[in-house]
C-alpha cells in the first residue's frame, strides 16, 4: 500500500488506462455531515479521499463559506482526526482555479488576483489544481464565438501555472510537483438551469484540440515539466442534471470521446456533474476513462432530504400542531424566500414552481442556509426531539426504508446522526462501487 494519496492518485490513473477500471470520486463539498459521512466510507474501502474546494467556495478572501485555502485544509483535517482517517490518505483538490470570481474586472486586474488565489491554495497544500481560465474578463474582446479563444485561454492557464510552479517550490520544496486538471468544457455548476432535449458529449477534435493548444502554451512558457504533471483534461461526457431532470451517460455517443484519451500519455477525462446519474452509468463513465467523477450537489440533496424525513417522523410522533415541534421546513422556506441571494438566478417560474424547486431542485441551492442560526437551531431541535422519542421501526420502514433495513441489521443506530449519515453514505457508497474502491 502506498503511503500518499498523490502516487496512490496516480496509480489509479494508470490503472484505469489500462482498462481495471479503476478511478475516483471528487467530494465537492464543505458541508460537515457530508463530510463526516465520505471519510467513514473511505475509512471503511481503505481507500484515498479526494475532496475538492472551488474558487467560489474558498479564496484568499473567504470565499461564499468564509473560509481561506489554509482554514479549508485545517476544516479537513479536523474531520480526519475525528475519524480516524491517516491524513496522508487525504488528497486536496482546487476546482475551477482562476479568475471566475472577478469576470467584471479588466483581464490584467482579473488575473493577478488569480494569481493569488493559485499561491494561497498551494501554501496550503492542495496538490491538485484545476487551471479554469475560460471565462470571458470585462475587456475581453466578445466575436461572434460563445467562448474566449482558446489561445488566450492557453496563456492565461499556462501564466498561473507558472504562480502555482514557482509556490510550491517555495513553499513545499520537499513535497512531489503539483497535478493538473485542464479543460473547461463542463455544465454550469450545480446543474443546467432551463429544460434540454439533450445533452451532446465534447467531440474529440475540440478535446485534442484543447489539448495541443495548451500543451503548446506550456512549452513555450518553459514548463515542460508541469506539463508532465497535467493528468487530466475536463469534458462534457454527455451527463447533466436540472431541476427535475437527470441526463444519463449514453456510452455508444462518447465511445469516439473515450478512445481518443488513450492516444496520450498519461492522461484521463474529469467528469463534473456526475450526480444523480444510475450506478450502472457511474460504472460506465470510469470504464471510459472518465476516471474522476465529481459529485456534490447529490450529497447535499440525500442531507436535505434525510432531514425532511426525520421531520415527516416527529410530524407523526409529535402530532402536527405540537407546540415543539421543529418545524424545519418551514424554517428553511422563509429564509431562503427572505434571503434570495443563492437561488434567485438559478430557479425560473411562478411563486409556487420557485417554492417547489427551493425545497426539492436537484441543483440543491438549499444547501447555502443551513449554517443560518435559525435553521440550524431548527435542526438541533429536530434532533432533540427525535431522541426523546423513539423512532418507531414502522415510521422509520415508512419514511426511510434504506435506514431501517440497516437498523434491523445492526449496522446503524436509529439515532438521528446515524440515519442522516447513513442516508448521505447510501449516495457515497455509490459512487465507491462504481469506482472500485468498494471493500465490499
Amino acid at each position: 500500500m502506498t503511503a500518499d494519496a498523490g502516487k496512490e492518485f496516480l496509480e489509479l490513473i494508470a490503472d484505469n488506462r489500462k482498462g481495471t477500471a479503476k478511478g475516483i470520486y471528487s467530494v465537492c463539498s464543505a458541508h460537515p455531515d457530508v463530510l463526516g459521512s465520505c471519510f467513514e466510507q473511505t475509512l471503511e474501502d481503505g481507500s484515498l479521499i479526494l475532496i475538492e474546494s472551488t474558487s467560489n467556495q474558498v479564496d484568499q478572501y473567504g470565499g461564499y463559506t468564509g473560509m481561506k485555502p489554509g482554514n479549508f485544509v485545517a476544516y479537513v483535517l479536523s474531520f480526519a482526526e475525528k475519524t480516524g482517517f491517516p491524513a496522508y490518505r487525504i488528497l486536496l483538490g482546487g476546482d475551477h482555479l482562476g479568475p471566475n470570481a472577478w469576470q467584471s474586472l479588466p483581464a490584467e486586474e482579473a488575473m493577478k488576483r488569480a494569481e493569488v488565489l493559485i499561491e494561497e491554495y498551494v501554501r496550503a497544500g492542495y496538490r491538485k489544481i484545476h487551471l479554469d481560465t475560460s471565462m470571458f474578463l470585462a475587456d475581453d474582446e466578445r466575436q461572434s464565438s460563445l467562448s474566449l479563444p482558446d489561445e488566450i485561454v492557453a496563456s492565461r492557464a499556462a501564466r498561473l501555472c507558472r504562480i502555482a510552479e514557482d509556490a510550491q517550490r517555495k513553499y513545499h520544496p520537499a513535497k512531489p510537483g503539483l497535478m493538473y486538471i485542464i479543460g473547461t468544457e463542463v455544465p454550469i455548476p450545480g446543474g443546467t438551469h432551463e429544460a434540454e432535449d439533450h445533452v451532446e458529449p465534447t467531440s474529440a477534435e475540440n478535446a485534442a484540440n484543447t489539448l495541443e493548444v495548451t500543451r503548446r502554451s506550456f512549452l513555450e512558457s518553459g514548463l515542460h515539466e508541469a506539463w508532465d504533471r497535467v493528468v487530466g483534461i475536463v469534458v462534457q461526457p454527455g451527463v447533466e442534471f436540472g431541476d427535475d431532470q437527470v441526463f444519463g451517460y449514453d456510452r455508444k455517443k462518447a465511445s469516439t470521446l473515450s478512445k481518443m484519451i488513450l492516444t496520450y500519455e498519461n492522461l484521463v477525462y474529469e467528469a463534473h456533474s456526475t450526480d444523480y446519474q444510475a450506478e450502472s452509468n457511474l460504472k460506465a463513465l470510469v470504464e471510459d476513462h472518465f476516471c474522476i467523477l465529481k459529485v456534490g450537489p447529490w450529497l447535499t440533496f440525500a442531507y436535505r432530504e434525510a432531514l425532511f424525513s426525520l421531520e415527516t417522523i416527529e410530524t407523526e410522533l409529535l402530532g402536527e400542531d405540537h407546540p415543539g415541534k421543529s418545524g424545519l421546513k418551514d424554517t428553511l422556506e422563509r429564509i431562503m424566500a427572505k434571503e434570495p441571494g443563492y437561488w434567485k438566478k438559478y430557479y425560473h417560474g411562478d411563486d409556487r414552481q420557485q417554492q417547489f424547486k427551493r425545497r426539492y431542485s436537484f441543483s440543491d441551492r438549499s444547501r447555502y442556509y443551513w449554517t443560518n442560526p435559525e435553521i440550524a437551531r431548527a435542526k438541533d431541535r429536530l434532533f432533540d426531539n427525535l431522541m426523546n422519542h423513539r423512532i418507531p421501526l414502522s415510521l422509520l420502514s415508512q419514511f426511510m426504508p434504506a435506514e431501517f433495513r440497516q437498523v434491523q441489521e445492526g449496522i446503524i443506530s436509529s439515532r438521528p446522526q446515524d440515519l442522516v449519515y447513513s442516508h448521505i453514505r447510501n449516495v457515497v457508497s455509490m459512487y465507491s462501487r462504481a469506482c472500485g474502491l468498494a471493500s465490499k
